[in-house]
């Protein structure tokens, strides 16, 4: 049996090449990042072999590596719901595909270009907007706040900062929240960015 991969990003799907012929992703949901690991800033990659059948069905889904369990079981969740197009088996179309997918749980996927520029010019008023019908044990998980944390994970920052550190200030920026969003409610034309801690205003 012929071994090929590819790689999946979340937020971003690829068809994939067997051979001479594509392998066509009809039902691919994207994995579900675990929300602790998302609030923490816990980042990494995941590589799960799995074999494609002629009828588009998946089976023997297998984790090889990951640098978290919860992401790999994030992954193997997607990956079982995973169909392709049928196809019909011939020379050059074997009945079984084994697939190498490298999955990449990055915070910073889905974030705006110039995440930094949009939350320097975030104003308070902006963000009791964006929160006012949040509760407050989901103010955590909101745009600026997701955004922030997308910022100190995106490539510069994971090759810049050393881990344990991105992930303590990512820690205190969160325990900080409640104190941020009142800050706002009673301020809204300061700046966001004023409130966060001292290191995230200098890296911003």
């Amino acid at each position: 049996m012929r071994r090929f991969a590819f790689v999946f990003l979340l937020g971003l799907s690829v068809d994939i090449r067997a051979g001479e012929f594509f392998l066509i992703p009809e039902n691919n949901p994207k994995p579900i990042y675990p929300a602790a690991l998302l609030r923490a800033g816990i980042t990494g990659n995941v590589r799960v072999e799995f074999t494609a059948n002629a009828d588009g069905s998946v089976s023997e889904v297998r984790i090889l590596e990951s640098d978290h369990p919860d992401l790999a079981e994030a992954g193997r969740v997607a990956i079982e719901q995973w169909r392709f197009r049928p196809w019909t088996v011939d020379e050059d179309k074997p009945a079984r595909q084994e697939i190498i997918a490298p999955l990449v749980f990055g915070l910073d996927l889905d974030s705006p270009i110039h995440t930094n520029q949009w939350l320097k010019k975030l104003k308070c008023r902006d963000v009791n907007e964006l929160l006012l019908n949040v509760p407050e044990n989901a103010w955590v998980d909101s745009t600026p706040f997701h955004y922030t944390r997308a910022y100190l994970s995106n490539v510069f920052h994971i090759t810049q900062l050393p881990k344990e550190q991105r992930l303590e200030w990512i820690a205190n920026l969160n325990k900080r929240v409640p104190t941020i969003v009142r800050s706002c409610r009673s301020g809204p034309v300061l700046k966001y960015m004023s409130l966060l801690p001292e290191e995230i205003r200098q890296l911003l």
